[in-house]
């Protein structure tokens, strides 16, 4: 209730707190939170309260470009790197991340079990080589993965890093890239791949599947753009599947393999 908290408002005078979030100068859905929050605060309390009508705009997110997406990854420190990779391959909330313990990841298999936030469903994925890798050269000194003192320190971390990235390259659409961006980014693409909307709504672990049909609409119009590669030996054959290219055909004793940009 940040935006209650004023010296102006007093928050067992439910007309003086309508004011207030009335005088913000924020978006129309932070307005609505706060009269979300104040509701259950009038009820806690007892207090007569006719609540104001605000309706959040409804903004499609921002998706980048998975070069965009690796070039954060790899511009970040070890610990934030892995933490990234491992919401780009799950497409996991940054909460779920950031709770996994080492309980969780099974590096025989090459597998994380994901406990649910917001009343979602458990899921279990299958990691990248690359990931696991990363995940077993971090230190094992407590029982959760990552040793971030809370999520704010978390986030202050991410931020700063995003922030040099950016610079570094010179793109400013990486700072428009956030912890939730990477759920975006995976469940598009994999409905991109699949057109198969109950397999999005399962791996991202939605119980209602009107919050991922938002999805359907984020797919990338350049739909015969494609990046190519070819493959001479059995190993970078493997890699290119890794990395998400598709088989395509033989020519001249090579392999070619083709992934959508």
């Amino acid at each position: 209730m940040k935006l209650l908290v004023s010296k102006d408002a007093d928050l067992f005078n439910p007309e003086s707190v309508k004011e207030v979030i009335a005088r913000q100068e924020t978006w129309t859905a932070r307005k609505w939170q706060a009269v979300k929050a104040y509701s259950a605060f009038a009820r806690l309390f007892g207090l007569n309260w006719t609540p104001p009508r605000y309706k959040p705009v409804q903004k499609l997110p921002f998706i980048p470009t998975e070069e965009e997406i690796d070039q954060l990854i790899a511009g970040c420190s070890r610990q934030m790197a892995t933490f990234l990779q491992l919401l780009k391959e799950t497409g996991a909330r940054c909460g779920e991340a950031f709770n996994l313990k080492w309980t969780d990841v099974d590096l025989v298999n090459n597998t994380v079990r994901i406990t649910p936030e917001k009343s979602s469903n458990p899921r279990i994925f299958k990691i990248s080589n690359k990931l696991a890798t990363m995940l077993a050269n971090l230190p094992k000194n407590s029982l959760k993965v990552f040793s971030y003192k809370d999520k704010f320190y978390l986030r202050k971390a991410f931020l700063k890093q995003r922030k040099r990235v950016a610079f570094k390259l010179g793109n400013p659409r990486i700072l428009q890239i956030h912890f939730h961006t990477f759920r975006h980014w995976k469940a598009t693409t994999e409905y991109y791949k699949t057109k198969d909307i109950l397999h999005v709504m399962q791996l991202l672990g939605h119980k209602n599947i009107k919050n991922t049909l938002i999805y359907t609409q984020l797919v990338n119009v350049n739909e015969n753009e494609y990046i190519c590669k070819v493959a001479k030996t059995l190993q970078e054959a493997t890699q290119l599947i890794e990395a998400g290219f598709e088989y395509v055909t033989d020519m001249d004793g090579y392999k070619l393999f083709r992934k959508r940009k």
